[in-house]
């Protein structure tokens, strides 16, 4: 907290202005009434009690929301929130709710609020829109801030593309996004389906915001929480000073080429509006455009991609590429960050155990999430998913949507076996070269790419 000159504290006391005024908060909500609110979509029932602002869930209504019938563009907001055992539940920020949106269901911005073993409260998720922005899965501190059983206390700065949480002053967030600059605040009462949670309650007090002086109200962040951002071809300041950059710049094909070539193809690949994507041509592997590959080679690094693909659609970021290998038909040989859409592509259902699945290590490990029931956390075909690859000598990881799914060593004596076992048997030092090529895949499917960075260790 700032430091405070308590000669004008004790003024400010003995004149009745409170400190919370001076600071130049608001309170939201009066603890008396909800003239400035507006229920929204579901009928779960709220009432106020002992100066508190309480939600009952309900079977059979979808997710409800109390709804400010302000909207706030940058703001600090505060508020502390209790909620019983198995409650799902949030807090809306900039937030809309539209006709012409899915008949007015609520979306944008949520700051999560729950009590599951996954332990997700703080992060950020976009209601009704884009899901999971900021899982907590690369934030174990921050797992940790949110005590079930008692009240707990939340802070949201969101100022500027910057949205960052704070559970019981412990950083949970720290994300960069524009997708939406203004918006309603809303408390969110959960929609139910099982029995035993009808009648369970969620409550909040204290809540109040402040919308002017941000910048010098800001917290300190936590150097230990990881930056993730949303900015499509942009690398942010922080992710400047931590050795990022570019590897496509969004509008033309400096630093590629063809896989089998010494320029980028002449066909089979379009750059439009910040998108650079591989065209349908029938399904065949690299019988177009064929396959492209970076310029440069690289040892340890993390790269991030962002993919889009179409309904049934193959393709493949590969790593550790050596472009001299298979001069003949097909791709380029190289260890394969699956991208496919599992539900309308056969490949899915073929290699062994699903290893042939979204973000699986192609033909050798199976992506799956180890740490909860709910899946890989695939947004789905049409949507913009981040593919995230980390290696660290032999050690490497592939991470979807923020969510790891593949880990292993590409030195050890398990990784040569399955090697040993798959297609890839037939190439010598397979995934051990040094360094390597990294590689775009034309596997005759509609599949876009953008948002391509790098950083070397």
């Amino acid at each position: 907290m700032k430091k405070i000159n308590y000669v004008v504290v004790s003024i400010l006391l003995f004149t009745g202005i409170s400190l919370t005024a001076q600071e130049n908060w608001e309170t939201l909500f009066n603890g008396k009434d909800l003239k400035n609110f507006e229920q929204l979509n579901g009928n779960a029932k709220y009432e106020i009690r002992d100066g508190q602002l309480i939600g009952t869930s309900k079977l059979g209504t979808p997710n409800s929301f109390m709804a400010t019938k302000k909207t706030y563009g940058d703001f600090i907001l505060e508020f502390d929130v209790f909620v019983e055992n198995g409650l799902n539940s949030g807090v809306q920020f900039r937030s809309l709710s539209l006709p012409d949106y899915n008949n007015g269901r609520v979306h944008g911005y949520q700051c999560e609020i729950e009590t599951s073993s996954r332990k997700w409260a703080g992060g950020v998720y976009d209601e009704a829109r884009n899901g999971w922005l900021y899982p907590l899965s690369r934030n174990p501190k921050g797992r940790n801030a949110f005590v079930p059983g008692q009240w707990n206390h939340y802070r949201i700065e969101a100022i500027g593309n910057t949205i960052r949480t704070w559970v019981n002053d412990i950083q949970c967030a720290n994300l960069v996004d524009d997708t939406t600059a203004e918006g309603f605040i809303a408390f969110q009462v959960h929609s139910i389906r099982d029995e035993s949670l009808e009648g369970k309650i969620v409550k909040w007090k204290n809540i109040r915001i402040k919308t002017t002086d941000l910048a010098n109200s800001r917290k300190e962040i936590d150097s230990n929480v990881p930056e993730i951002s949303y900015l499509a071809n942009q690398l942010t300041e922080s992710e400047k000073r931590r050795g990022w950059r570019l590897l496509w710049d969004g509008q033309t094909t400096d630093g590629w080429r063809g896989a089998k070539l010494n320029k980028f193809p002449d066909k089979g690949w379009e750059i439009k509006e910040g998108t650079l994507t591989v065209l349908a041509s029938g399904g065949a592997e690299s019988r177009n455009g064929g396959d492209i590959v970076t310029l440069d080679s690289f040892k340890d690094f993390e790269l991030s991609v962002d993919f889009k693909i179409s309904e049934g659609a193959n393709s493949g970021i590969k790593y550790f590429v050596d472009s001299e290998l298979n001069k003949g038909e097909g791709s380029a040989i190289g260890m394969e960050f699956q991208v496919l859409d599992d539900k309308a592509h056969p490949d899915a259902k073929q290699g062994k155990n699903g290893n042939r699945t979204v973000g699986s290590l192609y033909d050798l490990i199976r992506a799956e999430n180890s740490d909860s029931s709910r899946g890989k956390n695939f947004k789905g075909v049409g949507k913009w998913n981040n593919a995230r690859i980390v290696v660290k000598g032999g050690h490497v990881q592939h991470w979807l949507n923020q969510i790891k799914v593949v880990e292993f060593d590409r030195f050890s004596q398990i990784f040569k076996a399955l090697v040993e076992k798959s297609k890839y048997e037939k190439w010598d030092n397979f995934g051990r070269i040094p360094e390597g090529l990294i590689l775009l895949q034309d596997h005759g499917d509609e599949v876009s790419f953008r948002s391509i960075k790098v950083r070397e260790f």
